[in-house]
């Protein structure tokens, strides 16, 4: 061997075993950049060379200024650092298991004249020698990731990402996977190098594997075992292995607030229109018939229509600065979809709606109570249920307006109206154009008629959707992999200690339960610190995205978040004990002895 660093290949093979999972961290973490990066650059390439073919090359300019683009490569890079901390925790973890492993090896090469930069350099060497076959496979995994995204969004959520293109390669893309991996690497390398740049040549012939036991004292209301799992956990891992649990949690819970702008700045409802007949809304002069004859066609889904009677004079029993209201009729399917659509307020009483003829749903500025009153002209309506935000307001704010939604039957029965202001149209995927342009030709000029097809924002709110719930999955799984493998590496780098337990008397069962302890500790603390920010980090990012830009939404408790968090962290504890115990139960007494 020519130099000490010809070790490193030699190593690479040696521990070709135990490396492996610090390999596929690694890949991973490039595998999730090149999608990132590839992904958006073939939206790019799509909308630009949608809006070329659309209005020519004058077009590129003001494309590049778009506030749709300048967002999109910004937001990718902030994922791109969010995996390089959760990459680097994870590869810091393995590599600090690795040095544990060999601190008589490298007390050794310290024996024969090595440096302590050289085995700094040494240690940094060998983990860039793992982006050797890493990087080229996460960049290979990655390109095709890309290939199948962009192949749902074409062939599943089609609409305007229906020309997307196909099997492309993103320079980008791969220039940032191959930097994720070697940032990783370099700075996970950082912390175990010094560690091993402090082992001392004294360290090849001597070691004391059980000076945690003796640092433990009777009279704990714990079992031995658990007390030195929970040592372990404190004996200088803690905070490393707590930061991977904490990452995972604080990212998870950051996330998902997005999951709730995206719902506000498109909201999708059931009573979408395809096609839009509009009037005079004061006057409802659209005859009923048209109606009827559209809901008679075998092309149409559900026909629906609203007729409106405006500032009314009206008095509140709960309300004195009410003056005026607006009177809407609503169809019983679109009643239906107010509450399949989260609009209405908690409390609202859609049965009593329906049964009770002088009942009605409000929209106002001021808390109404379920029972109180609004009366106009003759008559009085008995509320039974307020919806969150104005529907009829693109900002959602009633501006100290307040209207009344109520039944066609009952709109009928008060004023006497048959006819509509508007009628919407929901046709069935088959033959929708032919379906379309008969409407068009019923309607004819008797009132504006509007294919509202082309404004659906479908595809862009499931393309959305699918973008923040992968990322979310792809958290879970780097931290379940973290947590598996620093775990693993954990129990690997004490096996001597193992060793010496077994050989005084200690069971299978009882060293289970010592990695379990340690485990639960590493978790708990995780558990605590993720919530404790993660928490805190939930319900600014949703005053700052959400709540400032859409005042009638507000922060509550993310309780279905907490739930997955948990069986998350239950799932990763239940996988990350499992391996090492049967990597246990898998030795003999005299194999475990003979690690010593």
């Amino acid at each position: 061997m020519k130099h000490y660093y010809s070790y490193v290949p030699i190593s690479a093979k040696i521990h070709k075993k135990q490396n492996r999972m610090t390999l596929l961290c690694i890949t991973v973490a490039v595998f999730l950049v090149t999608v990132i990066f590839s992904t958006v650059d073939m939206m790019v390439r799509q909308e630009m060379n949608h809006l070329i073919a659309k209005h020519g090359e004058t077009e590129f300019q003001s494309f590049l200024e778009r506030p749709g683009v300048t967002t999109l490569y910004p937001v990718a890079i902030l994922l791109f650092l969010f995996v390089l901390i959760a990459g680097s925790l994870m590869i810091t973890g393995s590599l600090s298991s690795n040095v544990t492993q060999r601190t008589r090896f490298f007390g050794m090469m310290r024996c024969i004249g090595m440096s302590r930069k050289q085995v700094m350099n040494m240690v940094r060497l060998e983990a860039l020698n793992w982006c050797k076959v890493a990087i080229p496979m996460g960049i290979v995994l990655g390109t095709a990731g890309e290939w199948v995204l962009c192949a749902v969004m074409k062939y599943v959520v089609a609409g305007e990402f229906s020309d997307m293109p196909q099997l492309g390669i993103s320079i980008t893309g791969i220039i940032s996977g191959i930097l994720m991996g070697l940032f990783s690497v370099l700075i996970a390398a950082e912390r175990p190098a010094r560690k091993a740049s402090k082992v001392t040549p004294l360290s090849a012939i001597t070691e004391a594997p059980s000076a945690v036991v003796r640092k433990m004292k009777n009279g704990n209301f714990l079992r031995i075992e658990s007390r030195l799992g929970a040592m372990h956990a404190t004996g200088g891992r803690l905070a490393l292995m707590a930061s991977s649990f904490a990452i995972s949690i604080i990212l998870f819970l950051s996330f998902s607030v997005i999951l709730q702008l995206v719902d506000c700045m498109m909201p999708q409802s059931v009573a979408k229109a395809d096609i839009e007949i509009t009037g005079d809304r004061s006057d409802n002069d659209i005859d009923a018939a048209i109606m009827e004859k559209i809901g008679q066609m075998e092309g149409v889904k559900h026909v629906y229509g609203r007729r409106s009677l405006l500032n009314q004079r009206a008095l509140s029993s709960a309300d004195s600065n009410m003056e005026t209201v607006d009177v809407i009729s609503y169809d019983l399917y679109e009643m239906e979809c107010l509450k399949k659509d989260g609009i209405l307020k908690a409390g609202a009483d859609l049965s009593a709606l329906k049964e009770n003829g002088y009942s009605c749903f409000v929209i106002s500025d001021a808390d109404y109570k379920k029972g109180d009153k609004i009366s106009f002209g003759d008559e009085t309506l008995k509320i039974v249920g307020q919806l969150r935000y104005d529907i009829f307001e693109s900002d959602g704010l009633s501006k100290g307006r307040t209207t009344v939604i109520v039944p066609d039957e009952t709109f009928e029965n008060i004023t006497g109206i048959r006819d509509y202001g508007m009628i919407f149209v929901q046709l069935k995927k088959q033959n929708s154009d032919e379906t379309a342009a008969l409407i068009y030709d019923i309607v004819g000029d008797k009132a504006d008629y509007y294919d509202a097809r082309e404004d659906d924002t479908y595809s862009t709110y499931l393309a959305f959707k699918i973008c923040v719930y992968g990322f979310l999955a792809i958290i879970a799984l780097v931290a379940v992999l973290n947590i598996v493998n620093s775990i693993s590496m954990s129990v690997s780098s004490r096996l001597k200690q193992y060793g010496t337990m077994r050989a005084v008397g200690m069971d299978e069962m009882q060293l289970i339960r010592m990695i379990r302890a340690e485990s639960g500790t590493y978790a708990v603390t995780g558990l605590f610190t993720g919530l404790l920010i993660g928490l805190g980090l939930n319900r600014l990012l949703c005053g700052y995205l959400v709540t400032s830009h859409f005042p009638y939404e507000e922060w509550s408790f993310p309780v279905m978040e907490m739930c997955v968090i948990l069986l998350f962290i239950i799932f990763a504890l239940l996988l990350g004990v499992h391996i090492p115990a049967r990597q246990i139960k898998g030795m003999s007494i005299t194999e475990t002895i003979s690690a010593l």
